[in-house]
């Protein structure tokens, strides 16, 4: 099971669509010139996939022989060595493919392994038998007897759709006519009559091109005592039906494409079918936007992140299953901004809603809690290797450096990592002194007699008064500015094992908490220390901005 994630209109969709097109089981299906790269027809585009397909596919007994080639667990590879002595590599595969001509028509092939380009036919196509659900279909094709439909592949009787016709052909619909439309037939027989056209003109059903006498038929389930075609039912039902049907057929092997799976789905029906969906033979393609879909995907499903520029990359699940069940709306961002923590998420949201002049989340960047260097870095690398585009805040704990520094390497900007300290610290730091008692005040949470025993506690006195903190400070020879950074980042150093814990809770009432960020941030500003740390800063607030095609700022916006 492959779900498609990534922001809205990242051509989430248009991938469900080209599988769609490749598989496609008619060949009336067409392309228009929005199909083109920015609609030049004159230039054609080509879907292209590699497949496993099983005996009863028939891709074998085409007019031409196809061969296969074989998967070394990365491609398609040639069968034989260069010596010609075949290579038992992998599992024989398939390359085929669709074209969008300039004529603007479709053409299905197979590569073979030779070169030479043979016609994919529509035979093999239905049995392929991709069941696609869109966002916007009502009267799902999977529960109807068209042509490659779950339906028909289930019944899998050919001379059905004759035998209906016939009898339909004996029913004498003319005679339902009322008198004056009976009439009238019988006058225009006669005039072709005299025209030496046809005559003996009756009603009857008819299928010709397009819709066909078994498109109209569909299964029906009892409501309150009657027949309701399920295509009325609701579109959950629908869905979940049409995937029923087409895992009943013959091998349980087609793909099948689901856009927007949470449509129409309560959260525990799309638990159920999730669940459904990951122990299916064949491959699922799907998008969503639901968190609940993301957070109930397992091991046997895998995520794919689609960013701002079309890149795909494979999201593996060790690195990031934390992120995933905690905070599943990372992945439906066109930008995840990460912060390590409750601080660093607050002064982002500070920042952005300033740069952004509005909340961030209206461009599609989402700020999320990272909860830790350690699960940061992996988030970030798993991005980073998938060649995606996203950013993080994170403080400088002098480890795992040579991580660190490649990952600076490869985000550039988009990656703040605070020089040798900690958020806190980076910013208390350029605080003037004599604005560092503001920065302990904060009556409207009632947090400043906190702030004031952690600092007391910390000095080992009884008094939390600012004549008593300063003195004992001039006694130990002691900055006010080390000792708040100290108790605002929890540090332990100096304590007896017995208060460790206490020590490392004081940063709870400072800014390692909801809200905590956007404090520090606000007072950054207002006490002075925005000159000195914005040049640190601007790069990376530029640098989303610019991810989601915003002009770059100068300074924050007041």
């Amino acid at each position: 099971m492959n779900v498609i994630l990534g922001g809205g209109d990242m051509g989430k969709t248009t991938i469900l669509d080209a599988l769609a097109l490749l598989f496609s089981p008619t060949n009336g299906t067409t392309v228009s010139e929005t199909d083109y790269w920015q609609r030049d027809t004159d230039q054609e585009f080509v879907i292209e996939a590699t497949v496993s397909l099983p005996e009863s596919a028939g891709i074998e007994n085409q007019r031409r022989m196809a061969y296969p080639w074989h998967w070394d667990d990365k491609q398609a590879v040639l069968p034989t060595g260069a010596d010609g002595e075949e290579v038992e590599v992998g599992a024989p595969v398939y390359v085929i493919r669709v074209r969008g001509t300039t004529d603007l028509e479709p053409s299905w092939e197979v590569v073979q392994p030779d070169g030479v380009i043979d016609h994919l036919s529509v035979g093999v196509r239905r049995q392929i038998g991709l069941v696609r659900l869109s966002s916007d279909e009502r009267n799902d094709r999977d529960l109807r007897l068209v042509y490659g439909s779950a339906l028909d592949r289930l019944l899998a009787d050919q001379g059905f759709r004759a035998r209906i016709g016939k009898e339909m052909a004996k029913v004498p619909l003319d005679k339902e006519l009322g008198q004056e439309s009976r009439k009238a037939l019988t006058s225009l027989s006669d005039k072709m009559g005299k025209n030496r056209l046809p005559t003996g003109l009756t009603l009857g059903l008819t299928s010709g091109q397009g819709p066909s006498i078994g498109s109209l038929i569909g299964l029906l389930a009892q409501h309150q005592g009657k027949d309701i075609p399920l295509s009325s039912w609701g579109a959950g039902t629908r869905r979940m039906a049409a995937l029923e049907v087409a895992s009943t057929t013959a091998g349980n092997a087609s793909p099948t494409t689901i856009d927007e799976i949470e449509r129409g789905l309560e959260p525990y029906r799309l638990r159920k079918l999730i669940g459904i969906l990951e122990s299916t033979k064949g491959q699922v393609f799907l998008t969503t936007h639901s968190a609940v879909a993301i957070a109930c995907v397992g091991q046997q499903g895998h995520l794919w992140y689609l960013d701002g520029k079309g890149n795909i990359g494979h999201l593996p699940a060790a690195k990031i299953e934390v992120q995933q069940r905690r905070d599943p709306e990372t992945f439906l961002a066109k930008l995840a901004v990460v912060g390590e923590g409750k601080t660093e998420v607050g002064l982002l949201n500070f920042l952005l809603g300033k740069a952004f002049n509005g909340n961030p989340l209206d461009e599609g960047v989402r700020i999320c809690d990272g909860q830790g260097s350690s699960a940061v870095l992996d988030l970030l690398e798993t991005f980073a290797e998938a060649n995606l585009e996203c950013a993080g805040l994170v403080d400088d704990e002098g480890e795992k450096l040579g991580r660190w520094k490649a990952l600076k390497a490869t985000m550039g900007d988009r990656l703040l990592q605070w020089p040798k300290v900690a958020t806190e610290g980076f910013i208390i730091t350029a605080i003037p002194d004599e604005k560092l008692e503001e920065l302990v005040e904060n009556d409207e949470e009632g947090l400043t007699g906190y702030r004031m025993r952690s600092l007391a506690e910390r000095l080992g006195i009884e008094a939390k008064d600012w004549s008593s903190i300063k003195a004992a400070l001039t006694a130990k020879q002691k900055s006010l500015k080390a000792l708040i950074i100290e108790a605002a980042t929890g540090a332990t150093d100096g304590a007896s094992d017995k208060d460790k814990k206490a020590w490392k809770k004081h940063a709870q009432n400072w800014f390692k908490r909801d809200g905590g960020g956007e404090e520090l941030a606000a007072k950054m500003v207002s006490l002075g220390a925005w000159p000195k740390v914005k040049d640190t800063i601007l790069p990376l607030i530029n640098a989303i901005l610019a991810a989601v095609d915003r002009s770059s700022i100068t300074g924050l916006p007041t």
